[in-house]
């Protein structure tokens, strides 16, 4: 644990170089905290929209567009979308909600940032509508969305990060007998006559969690993972398309994901 806390020591501070904005959403009847990280002012750079964007406030991004620029990487923009009380139920999957009808209201969620936030950053910012350059992340529940997102939008989402994710939302409740039924992800995978041209980052830690629900000696958080990219070369997504990124005593917190951004920026950029 000791070499995990000094890897995070650099990576981990507060973070005050950013705008915040608080944008009153008509499509989900409240307002929602946005925070904008900015290195250069420059129009048309990569964009990377991230769920429970309120962790981002922890990570230190500021140092991480100086490293990546000094890499010979372009200047990027971080958009931080701020969750609230109503989480449960504004994250979730597009096509459905889950059993218990948590997520209903994610598809205003991303009414939102498709109708709302775009335009702003647009009118704003001079953030344009390339669809290269458009990327979406998240963590845990904001991970679910992000993969959701790029793949109902590929057309505006080049990449998405899906950071611990909870990718094992379902449409039924748990059955024992069948342990691994009914996840909503992995079956919209199953069932897709074709793919969407998106590239997926994923990551998982190995403290994420102790569940084990099918007792194959892999916790859940990883074993969901690697099943559902399996999933995704089974349909015929390239590998070059495909990252996993796992770590050793990671746990589900930010401060593991702050330990993972460089890799899925640094993976993101490189593929443009």
């Amino acid at each position: 644990m000791d070499d995990f806390m000094r890897r995070l020591r650099h990576l981990i501070m507060p973070h005050k170089a950013f705008t915040t904005h608080h944008l009153a959403s008509q499509h989900l009847s409240r307002t929602v905290t946005v925070d904008l990280y900015r290195s250069h002012t420059t129009n048309n750079q990569p964009v990377f929209f991230f769920l429970d964007g309120q962790d981002v406030r922890t990570m230190a991004i500021s140092a991480l567009h100086e490293q990546l620029y000094t890499e010979g990487f372009s200047p990027f923009t971080v958009v931080g979308i701020h969750a609230n009380e109503a989480r449960m139920w504004e994250y979730g999957t597009l096509s459905r909600a889950d059993y218990a009808d948590r997520g209903n209201r994610a598809p205003q969620t991303a009414q939102f940032i498709l109708e709302e936030l775009l335009p702003f950053l647009r009118n704003r910012y001079g953030i344009g509508p390339p669809t290269q350059l458009h990327h979406v992340g998240g963590f845990s529940l904001g991970a679910l969305v992000a993969f959701d997102l790029a793949w109902h939008y590929p057309q505006v989402f080049r990449t998405a990060g899906i950071f611990s994710g909870a990718l094992w939302w379902r449409s039924r409740p748990f059955n024992k007998k069948l342990p691994d039924a009914n996840r909503i992800l992995h079956d919209q995978v199953a069932k897709a006559s074709s793919l969407p041209p998106v590239r997926y980052w994923f990551q998982a830690g190995t403290k994420d969690e102790e569940g084990d629900r099918n007792h194959n000696g892999i916790i859940d958080a990883i074993d969901d993972t690697l099943q559902l990219m399996d999933l995704l070369r089974e349909k015929g997504q390239p590998e070059t398309d495909l990252h996993y990124l796992e770590i050793v005593d990671g746990h589900h917190d930010p401060a593991t994901w702050a330990l993972a951004m460089p890799d899925f920026i640094r993976w993101t950029l490189a593929g443009l």
